[in-house]
């Protein structure tokens, strides 16, 4: 009866043994299954995460690229202001020499009150007198100090200019035009000088230096219409001539 006893508990023991082995084994495998997955969700995690701050890190620099350019854009666009003001500024200081230059040569007229020269008139193509040279002097509203220059040098006057005229058959004279309106400052600071030397072509042409060939036409056409001569030459206000050695 004993050993009865005994081996149902020993049968008894092993079950208990065989389910804790099982337990064990099963607790086991769900342990380590949890332990896989985890890092397999965390490896996942990564790269989202450096996805999203390499994202984040493109964006900020693209928005250095866009205030970059604003900068260039507005720096470019100071730049192109103050070079037109500059610009502005010089037309500005030109135009205001050429009136002072004017208001001068008015003041020096009304000071002086030289006679009045007799306007040009075109001879009639019947008995014009033949002259040698008629030498037109290309001269500016602000080219005052040239043109005493040279009529303190080679370019006679008065009645010393009317006898290389008579005698020699030479004609000097500055050329010029008129201002862009017609009766301005400069118009009148010319003409009171015309009244005081008597030396000047006046053109119908508007003064300026993009219209140079096309006063050079003009003075051409009006010297031929006012005198019949040989020769017809046009030079600058900045030369100086010999007129003995043309002899």
């Amino acid at each position: 009866m004993s050993w009865r006893r005994g081996g149902g508990d020993g049968a008894v023991a092993r079950r208990w043994v065989l389910l804790l082995c099982a337990g064990s084994f099963s607790l086991g495998l769900l342990f380590t299954s949890g332990m896989w997955t985890l890092p397999e969700a965390t490896e996942v995690a990564k790269p989202n995460e450096t996805r999203g701050k390499e994202a984040e890190l493109a964006a900020v620099d693209c928005d250095s690229t866009k205030v970059g350019r604003k900068h260039d854009f507005r720096d470019t666009l100071q730049a192109l202001d103050t070079h037109n003001a500059v610009q502005t500024l010089d037309k500005t200081i030109a135009n205001l020499e050429t009136e002072l230059s004017a208001a001068r040569t008015l003041q020096e007229s009304f000071l002086n009150g030289s006679p009045v020269s007799q306007e040009y008139k075109a001879s009639e193509s019947s008995g014009r007198r033949k002259y040698l040279m008629v030498i037109g002097i290309n001269t500016a509203f602000s080219s005052r100090k040239r043109r005493d220059s040279i009529r303190n040098t080679w370019m006679p006057q008065g009645e010393k200019r009317k006898k290389l005229e008579e005698e020699k058959g030479i004609i000097i004279r500055f050329v010029i035009g008129h201002s862009a309106i017609s009766g301005g400052i400069v118009d009148r600071a010319i003409a009171a000088e015309d009244r005081k030397h008597g030396d000047f072509m006046r053109l119908d042409h508007v003064e300026g230096y993009l219209e140079l060939s096309g006063k050079t036409k003009t003075y051409f056409a009006t010297a031929v219409a006012l005198w019949d001569a040989n020769f017809y030459v046009k030079v600058d206000d900045d030369v100086h001539v010999n007129i003995g050695k043309f002899f």
